[in-house]
């Protein structure tokens, strides 16, 4: 297994194909794919936190990670972008999972569980908006990179 560069273009193309319950993200600071016998077998996708609560300049967000279901390419990209991150001076690396999924690549990692958070639709009467995807609570989960 190793981790390439890819262009936003690819990474987004590969995600539109195989992700699970999400569209491409609009935007993202760097992503990294995973290649295993000269196959791209996963992709993460590393940008500003969602929540602009958490967007203090210091934390990234893992906003999307995709993969063939090849097994522990989730724990080798989790890895990385976090090694990236620290590398580009970041302090804090964090992701949401759904309620749902057990959470073992990150755990596997060292990332740690930071409990239950939001879920529910983005749509209001003063801004109507289309859920593009899940509605239900997340789990956020972190690393500490200092």
């Amino acid at each position: 297994m190793e981790a390439i560069p890819l262009s936003q273009r690819d990474a987004k193309e590969y995600i539109a194909r195989n992700h699970r319950h999400h569209k491409p993200p609009v935007g993202d600071i760097f992503r990294i794919g995973a290649k295993q016998n000269g196959n791209l077998v996963g992709v993460v996708m590393v940008g500003r936190p969602v929540s602009r609560y958490l967007d203090d300049g210091e934390t990234v967000e893992v906003i999307r990670l995709c993969t063939d279901g090849s097994r522990n390419i989730c724990s080798f990209l989790y890895s990385r972008a976090a090694r990236i991150a620290k590398e580009m001076g970041f302090k804090r690396i964090i992701t949401y999972i759904l309620d749902i999924e057990p959470g073992t690549s990150l755990k596997a990692v060292g990332w740690t569980y930071d409990g239950i958070r939001g879920g529910g639709s983005w749509n209001c009467h003063s801004r109507q908006r289309e859920n593009k995807g899940p509605t239900c609570q997340k789990q956020r989960w972190y690393k500490l990179l200092c």
